[in-house]
């Protein structure tokens, strides 16, 4: 009984001091709280979905996903051949021109109105706090930190680790000027020697005037967040960005709900709608949506145009790595919705 419960000390230490690493970043401390405790969507402890979200759907259990997770994911999760990418230099674009480039899953890099916005950028090849335990595909990492432009505005969507990268947060500090993300991200950002002048956190419905006829406003998703046990002390967001009334959605990671109608009555219609269409499960539809629930999301934004995301990088689900744009591409053909497919690394002009 004694070694049993040295064991169980002994692993309980290593894993806290393991939690406790800069890269897990920090949780906000009582000095946040105090302005955390005046978002509606905060409950005193944690932040809330605006519906009733279930980790994981009716009839699902964590042990029964595991299984799966281990055992029965499909036999072409990940590509086995290098992904066709471009790579531009970033730093010799005209700054007039309206442009995005995606790097894969859901980085991507945009100029619009002259400014440049990057968007919960992943250059470090992994999106795990264990390293190597999920490795991005080849192919898909032709671009770096260090291949960034001065930035003028990076967005955080939510603190996954899928999302905000420490690697790429640290190499990155010198080049932006200004962090954009939801309530209680920011203390990552603090802990890893951003100032506070470079960090606004917006709850929802909040925007936020970038001067010269620009704004972003922080709206809804439907998710979670948390980089080690403890989950929604920091708020998950989705974006409407309207520079001089070009209007794109920046999704994040969202499961389908009514919210996206209500963006897109009161924000809408938008040019483009950047959503998440990769890493689905049934198991787990509430937190992220199926690929014909992109579309339709798309169609509840009244977008013109979708730009699916969060796929071919990483396998965080059971199925086929072509599998999301496969599923995709047949339904937005069904409901006549215009798609942008770029290979990776492609510069888009909007």
């Amino acid at each position: 009984m004694n070694i049993t419960i040295g064991i169980i000390l002994f692993l309980t230490i290593v894993v806290a001091l393991y939690l406790n690493k800069t890269d897990f970043g920090r949780r906000p401390g009582s000095k946040t709280k105090k302005r955390l405790n005046t978002s509606p969507n905060f409950n005193g402890k944690t932040f809330d979905n605006l519906s009733e979200t279930p980790s994981l759907a009716e009839g699902e259990s964590f042990l029964g996903v595991l299984y799966k997770f281990i055992f029965k994911k499909d036999k072409n999760n990940r590509p086995d051949f290098v992904l066709p990418s471009e790579k531009h230099d970033l730093k010799a674009l005209n700054t007039d021109e309206n442009l995005l480039v995606w790097f894969g899953h859901s980085s991507y890099f945009m100029q619009v109105g002259g400014k440049k916005y990057l968007v919960d950028p992943v250059f470090s090849g992994n999106a795990s706090p264990l390293p190597g335990t999920n490795t991005s595909f080849k192919g898909s990492d032709v671009y770096t930190a260090d291949d960034m432009p001065g930035i003028d505005y990076l967005v955080i969507t939510h603190d996954h680790w899928d999302h905000l990268d420490y690697p790429t947060i640290k190499k990155l500090r010198h080049k932006v000027k200004h962090v954009i993300t939801g309530l209680g991200v920011g203390e990552h950002f603090l802990r890893w020697k951003y100032s506070e002048s470079q960090v606004t956190e917006l709850d929802w419905n909040v925007p936020l005037n970038l001067g010269e006829n620009v704004t972003i406003t922080s709206l809804p998703a439907r998710h979670f967040s948390g980089r080690g046990f403890a989950r929604n002390t920091a708020l998950w967001a989705s974006f409407a960005l309207n520079v001089n009334g070009y209007k794109i959605y920046i999704g994040g990671d969202s499961g389908y709900d009514v919210h996206f109608k209500v963006i897109g009555d009161m924000h809408g219609p938008f040019n483009l709608a950047i959503l998440e269409c990769g890493q689905y499960n049934k198991a787990w539809r509430y937190i992220h949506m199926l690929p014909e629930e992109t579309v339709l999301a798309a169609q509840d934004l009244r977008a013109e145009k979708l730009l699916p995301v969060n796929h071919s990088k990483f396998a965080l689900a059971l199925h086929a790595w072509d599998e999301p744009l496969n599923r995709v591409i047949a339904e937005s053909e069904r409901k006549a919705l215009p798609l942008i497919i770029p290979v990776i690394g492609k510069v888009i002009r909007l």
